[in-house]
C-alpha cells in the first residue's frame, strides 16, 4: 500500500498530525506514507519516521495556480499512489489529488469537495473537540469511533543531532538551558509581551540559566527587545527550522506562546510552559504530558481574534511573571 498525505501549511498543525501517521502505520503494517506539504513545514516532517519522503507543494496561502497544480499532479500520477488523505478543509487542497487520478481520496467534506473527495468524513466537533482528534479520525472506516488515548506527536532529535547543530551555530551545549519562543505567526493576540518575557528571563539568569529566544525572522524584532530588556541572545531568523528543533530539544525547558514551536517542544518531550491568550488550549493544546498551560480563561477569551479587539491584551498583559517562574522551576 503506497499513500500520500496532503499536509497542513502550519507547523504545529503539522505536528498534530502525527497521531494519525501512527494509526495509518497500525492499521496498515508495511504502509510507504509520503507527505506533499510545502517547504517550511518539510523539516518537521523528516522528523518522522512514519514519513518516507516529503514531495514539495510550492503553492502559497491563498494561491490557485491552476495550471502549476495539474502539473504537479503529472508527477504524482507516475508515483501511483494508491489513497492520499486530504488535510486541510479547503478545495485547493483537494485538486492536486483529483487531477492526479489517485483511487481513494480522504477528508472531511469541507467547501465544495464533493467529488474531490471520494471517501467523506462529517465532522462532528462536539465528539472531536482537538484537532489532533480530526486528523487522525481519517485513519478510522467513515462514521467510525475514534480509538482513544491517542498516540502523542513524536519527533526525532538524537544527542548527535543537537552537537551537529550547535557546532553550525557555534553555541556551546550550556549547563542550563531555557528555551523562550515569544512568536504567534497568528497574530500580536496571542503573544505575551516582550517585558514578561525579559523578566521572567532576569530571574532565570539569576538562577544560573542561559536564555535563547527562538523563532522565525519575523520574531527577531520581538526577539531583540526582549534581549534589550533582559539578557537572553535572540537566535530568532539565525536558524532553520531544523535547527530550531534541536535546540528546543537540548532545552531544560520551553516557555512559549501557542504557537508551531510550542507543538515542537511538546513532540521532543522537553518540559514546557505554553501561555494561552486570544486562542483555546481546548482545541491545540500542547500535546505531552509534561506541557503545563497557564490561561487566564478571563471573560472576553478566547476570541480568537488576530489582534485584541478591546484593544488592552488582559489575557496577556496580567499573565505575571512570576506565575510563569514558578511553573518553569523544578
Amino acid at each position: 500500500m503506497k499513500a500520500l498525505i496532503v499536509a497542513p501549511s502550519w507547523i504545529g498543525d503539522t505536528v498534530m498530525a502525527h497521531p494519525l501517521f501512527v494509526r495509518l502505520h497500525e492499521h496498515t503494517p508495511g504502509l510507504e506514507l509520503h507527505a506533499l506539504a510545502p517547504r517550511w513545514v518539510a523539516p518537521v516532517l523528516k522528523r518522522m519516521p512514519e514519513i518516507a519522503g516529503v514531495i514539495d507543494s510550492p503553492f502559497g496561502h491563498g494561491q490557485l495556480s491552476l495550471k502549476a497544480r495539474w502539473r504537479l499532479a503529472r508527477q504524482l500520477a507516475v508515483q501511483k499512489f494508491d489513497r492520499v488523505y486530504v488535510l486541510p478543509n479547503s478545495l485547493k487542497s483537494a485538486l492536486v489529488p483529483f487531477m492526479a487520478g489517485i483511487p481513494e481520496r480522504i477528508g472531511f467534506t469541507g467547501e465544495s469537495r464533493i467529488g474531490l473527495i471520494n471517501v467523506r468524513h462529517t465532522l462532528d466537533k462536539a465528539a472531536l473537540p482537538e484537532m489532533a482528534e480530526r486528523f487522525a479520525q481519517l485513519a478510522e472506516p467513515v462514521g467510525g469511533p475514534l480509538p482513544r488515548p491517542l498516540p502523542l506527536p513524536r519527533l526525532a532529535s538524537t544527542p548527535a543531532q543537537q552537537d551537529a547543530t550547535l557546532a553550525a551555530l557555534a553555541l556551546a551545549r550550556p549547563d542550563k538551558l531555557a528555551v523562550f519562543c515569544p512568536g504567534a505567526e497568528y497574530g500580536p493576540a496571542k503573544r505575551w509581551p516582550a517585558r514578561h518575557f525579559a523578566t521572567l528571563a532576569r530571574e532565570l539568569v539569576a538562577r544560573g540559566y542561559t536564555v535563547w529566544s527562538l523563532g522565525s525572522p519575523k520574531d527577531a524584532p520581538v526577539g531583540d527587545e526582549i534581549a534589550a530588556l533582559g539578557p537572553a541572545a535572540n537566535l530568532c531568523g539565525k536558524t532553520s527550522l531544523d535547527q530550531a528543533i534541536d535546540l528546543i530539544a537540548a532545552a531544560d525547558f520551553v516557555v512559549c506562546n501557542d504557537s508551531g514551536l510550542m507543538h515542537v517542544a511538546a513532540a521532543v518531550g522537553r518540559p514546557l510552559t505554553a501561555l494561552y491568550g486570544s486562542s483555546s488550549p481546548g482545541f491545540t493544546p500542547p500535546l505531552s504530558p509534561r506541557a503545563k498551560v497557564i490561561s487566564l480563561q478571563l471573560e472576553c477569551s478566547p476570541c480568537f481574534k488576530r489582534e485584541c479587539p478591546l484593544g488592552h491584551l488582559d489575557c496577556l498583559e496580567k499573565l505575571d511573571p512570576q506565575r510563569v517562574l514558578k511553573e518553569c522551576l523544578p
